[in-house]
């Protein structure tokens, strides 16, 4: 079985409240991309000690193979079903650290394959209940279509945004942010409306109306994504953001634009929507 785990990016993100288990309130925009990994597994009964191997190419990954989240995803399953062992091929090609989803997503790809491949005959919205145990996002990637995500970035709701033949630019800088520090320095601010809203205006609009809270702290301590940012609507792009917690950016374009000298020397990728 091999799959293609896509990434996502977060169109505007406010932090609109704090919740007395200490957990931050959000709203957010989650939109899939196709910026994607390769995941592929095979049955594997012969895979000594444990029950998988693991074997990752592509950018380095720096845990452990039983920590890897698509490792936990298979032992996640397998402690309600009869799994065989299996050999599992990670290629790694969406950055990680990025605010781009990569990880949860390769979790998301190995619930639903293991599920389709041993005919496991779990309902969405049980592989939904998985997902959310092994990350905020993963529950995303289960139906991988636009929503509005709130309370904890974990409640969703479908949300009619087909931005189609307009032109997406990543550009990630290598810089690794930890979202925990980046939720410790936050601010929190209820805007006057909600993204629900501000979304559906024109994208010619959207830079004056919609916002990623977390830019007013990570730009300070990393000027080069502002720097990054200010080059996007340089080179035209109609709205430009950072992506979660960073630290990759991205604009939207409505034709192809000229990648400006300055950012070739990092990861970017571009794709018409």
């Amino acid at each position: 079985m091999i799959c293609f785990p896509n990434a996502k990016i977060n169109i505007g993100l406010n932090i609109t409240g704090r919740r007395p288990d200490g957990f931050h309130i959000i709203e957010t925009i989650l939109y899939p991309i196709e910026l994607c990994d390769v995941l592929e597994f095979v049955e594997n009964e012969n895979t000594g000690d444990e029950d998988y191997r693991l074997n990752c190419t592509g950018i380095e990954l720096k845990t452990a193979p039983e920590e890897n989240i698509c490792i936990k995803a298979y032992k996640l399953l397998k402690k309600d079903f009869d799994l065989p062992g299996i050999s599992i091929h990670l290629h790694k090609i969406i950055p990680v650290g990025a605010g781009l989803g990569g990880g949860s997503s390769d979790a998301a790809y190995m619930l639903k394959n293991l599920n389709k491949e041993f005919r496991l005959n779990i309902s969405n919205k049980k592989l939904f209940d998985y997902a959310s145990r092994l990350g905020s996002d993963c529950p995303f990637f289960i139906n991988n279509k636009p929503v509005f995500a709130y309370e904890t970035g974990t409640k969703f709701k479908e949300i009619d945004l087909t931005p189609k033949g307009n032109y997406i630019i990543i550009v990630y800088p290598g810089i690794q942010i930890s979202t925990g520090h980046a939720y410790s320095k936050a601010f929190i601010k209820k805007p006057e409306k909600s993204l629900q809203e501000t979304v559906q205006l024109p994208l010619e609009e959207w830079k004056n109306v919609i916002k990623n809270d977390f830019e007013n702290t990570i730009f300070p301590k990393y000027p080069e994504l502002k720097n990054i940012k200010k080059d996007l609507y340089d080179m035209g792009a109609l709205y430009a953001s950072m992506s979660g917690s960073g630290s990759a950016l991205y604009g939207i374009f409505d034709a192809v634009p000229e990648i400006k000298m300055s950012l070739r020397k990092y990861f970017v990728w571009q794709y018409k929507i």
